[in-house]
């Protein structure tokens, strides 16, 4: 797992991404069928958001 802000970074070295945004957890995407467009739109909680469950 990777976490950071850096998106080309992030796109560089994932195969999937997921993102948190108000304690809801986007769907994981395989990050070849995402754009950073797609990335912002689940950054700001508009695709497909679930409640996360953190382990720790």
């Amino acid at each position: 797992m990777v976490i950071s802000q850096d998106l080309d970074e992030l796109m560089e070295v994932s195969d999937r991404f997921g993102a948190l945004n108000e304690g809801r957890l986007s769907s994981i995407r395989p990050v070849p069928e995402l754009d950073i467009e797609k990335i912002g739109l689940m950054m700001g909680g508009a695709h497909d958001m679930e409640v996360a469950h953190v382990e720790g």
